[in-house]
Protein backbone atom coordinates (compact mmCIF):
# COMPACT_ATOMS: atom_id res chain seq x y z
CA UNK A 1 0.00 0.00 0.00
CA UNK A 2 1.53 3.47 -1.22
CA UNK A 3 1.63 6.29 1.58
CA UNK A 4 -0.78 8.35 -0.88
CA UNK A 5 -3.75 5.40 -0.41
CA UNK A 6 -3.03 5.78 3.65
CA UNK A 7 -3.27 9.54 3.61
CA UNK A 8 -6.38 9.40 1.42
CA UNK A 9 -7.86 6.26 3.73
CA UNK A 10 -7.04 9.07 6.38
CA UNK A 11 -8.86 11.78 4.37
CA UNK A 12 -11.97 9.58 4.24
CA UNK A 13 -12.28 8.56 7.71
CA UNK A 14 -11.45 12.47 8.95
CA UNK A 15 -14.54 13.34 6.20
CA UNK A 16 -16.67 10.42 7.61
CA UNK A 17 -16.19 11.47 11.31
CA UNK A 18 -17.14 15.06 10.40
CA UNK A 19 -20.48 13.90 8.83
CA UNK A 20 -20.84 11.74 11.55
CA UNK A 21 -20.54 14.56 14.45
CA UNK A 22 -22.85 16.89 11.99
CA UNK A 23 -25.33 14.40 12.30
CA UNK A 24 -25.17 13.54 15.48
CA UNK A 25 -25.43 17.06 16.74
CA UNK A 26 -28.78 17.68 14.32
CA UNK A 27 -30.11 14.86 16.17
CA UNK A 28 -29.25 16.26 19.52
CA UNK A 29 -31.00 19.68 18.64
CA UNK A 30 -34.14 18.21 16.52
CA UNK A 31 -34.78 16.05 20.33
CA UNK A 32 -33.91 19.09 22.49
CA UNK A 33 -36.60 21.09 20.69
CA UNK A 34 -39.13 18.28 20.89
CA UNK A 35 -38.48 18.33 24.66
CA UNK A 36 -38.84 21.70 24.88
CA UNK A 37 -42.06 21.85 22.91
CA UNK A 38 -43.35 19.30 25.21
CA UNK A 39 -42.60 21.49 28.25
CA UNK A 40 -44.02 24.37 26.89
CA UNK A 41 -47.38 22.18 26.01
CA UNK A 42 -47.13 21.22 29.75
CA UNK A 43 -46.72 25.20 31.20
CA UNK A 44 -49.67 26.07 29.10
CA UNK A 45 -51.61 23.16 31.15
CA UNK A 46 -50.93 23.75 34.16
CA UNK A 47 -51.25 27.73 33.83
CA UNK A 48 -54.72 27.23 32.20
CA UNK A 49 -55.30 24.50 35.33
CA UNK A 50 -54.71 27.43 38.03
CA UNK A 51 -55.89 30.20 35.77
CA UNK A 52 -52.78 32.22 36.33
CA UNK A 53 -50.16 32.78 33.66
CA UNK A 54 -48.05 35.62 35.38
CA UNK A 55 -44.93 33.69 36.51
CA UNK A 56 -44.51 36.54 39.07
CA UNK A 57 -47.69 35.97 40.63
CA UNK A 58 -47.40 34.03 44.08
CA UNK A 59 -49.67 31.06 43.29
CA UNK A 60 -47.75 30.74 40.06
CA UNK A 61 -48.14 26.62 39.58
CA UNK A 62 -44.34 25.55 40.96
CA UNK A 63 -44.62 22.90 38.52
CA UNK A 64 -44.96 25.60 35.37
CA UNK A 65 -41.92 27.59 36.91
CA UNK A 66 -39.89 24.12 37.01
CA UNK A 67 -40.87 23.21 33.82
CA UNK A 68 -39.71 27.08 32.62
CA UNK A 69 -36.39 26.62 33.96
CA UNK A 70 -36.31 23.60 32.20
CA UNK A 71 -37.04 24.68 29.06
CA UNK A 72 -34.90 27.56 29.15
CA UNK A 73 -31.96 25.56 29.83
CA UNK A 74 -32.80 23.56 26.85
CA UNK A 75 -33.15 26.58 24.87
CA UNK A 76 -29.84 27.55 25.99
CA UNK A 77 -28.52 24.02 25.27
CA UNK A 78 -30.01 24.62 22.07
CA UNK A 79 -28.03 27.77 20.59
CA UNK A 80 -25.07 25.96 22.03
CA UNK A 81 -25.21 22.67 20.15
CA UNK A 82 -26.34 24.95 16.51
CA UNK A 83 -22.76 26.97 17.23
CA UNK A 84 -20.94 23.55 17.91
CA UNK A 85 -22.93 22.72 14.33
CA UNK A 86 -21.84 24.97 12.49
CA UNK A 87 -18.46 24.61 12.72
CA UNK A 88 -18.58 20.86 12.75
CA UNK A 89 -20.01 21.83 9.34
CA UNK A 90 -17.46 23.98 8.68
CA UNK A 91 -14.86 21.85 9.42
CA UNK A 92 -16.34 18.97 7.19
CA UNK A 93 -16.18 21.28 4.24
CA UNK A 94 -12.50 21.66 5.05
CA UNK A 95 -12.37 18.25 5.69
CA UNK A 96 -13.77 17.22 1.96
CA UNK A 97 -11.70 19.33 0.30
CA UNK A 98 -8.35 17.86 1.73
CA UNK A 99 -9.85 14.56 0.69
CA UNK A 100 -10.44 16.01 -2.56
CA UNK A 101 -6.94 17.24 -3.39
CA UNK A 102 -5.77 14.02 -2.19
CA UNK A 103 -7.28 12.43 -4.74
CA UNK A 104 -6.64 14.70 -7.61
CA UNK A 105 -2.98 14.20 -6.38
CA UNK A 106 -3.77 10.42 -6.65
CA UNK A 107 -5.00 10.64 -9.66
CA UNK A 108 -2.17 13.04 -11.07
CA UNK A 109 0.66 10.69 -10.01
CA UNK A 110 -1.03 7.80 -11.54
CA UNK A 111 -1.23 9.28 -14.57
CA UNK A 112 2.05 10.47 -14.32
CA UNK A 113 3.49 6.66 -14.04
CA UNK A 114 1.78 5.54 -16.78
CA UNK A 115 3.02 8.15 -19.20
CA UNK A 116 6.55 6.85 -17.27
CA UNK A 117 5.87 3.22 -17.98
CA UNK A 118 4.41 3.62 -21.42
CA UNK A 119 6.93 1.57 -24.13
CA UNK A 120 8.34 3.62 -26.27
CA UNK A 121 6.92 3.93 -29.99
CA UNK A 122 8.68 1.77 -32.27
CA UNK A 123 9.59 3.06 -35.88
CA UNK A 124 10.56 6.09 -37.34
CA UNK A 125 10.23 9.43 -35.58
CA UNK A 126 9.71 12.31 -37.78
CA UNK A 127 11.58 15.92 -37.59
CA UNK A 128 10.69 18.66 -38.57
Amino acid sequence: MKPRDNMIRLRQFKVAEKHRQVMQLETMIAEFDRMASELDAQITTEEKKAGISDTSHFAYPTFAKAARTRRDNLEVSIRDLKQQKDSAETELLEAESELQKAERLEVREARGAEIQNAPAPHGKAMIG
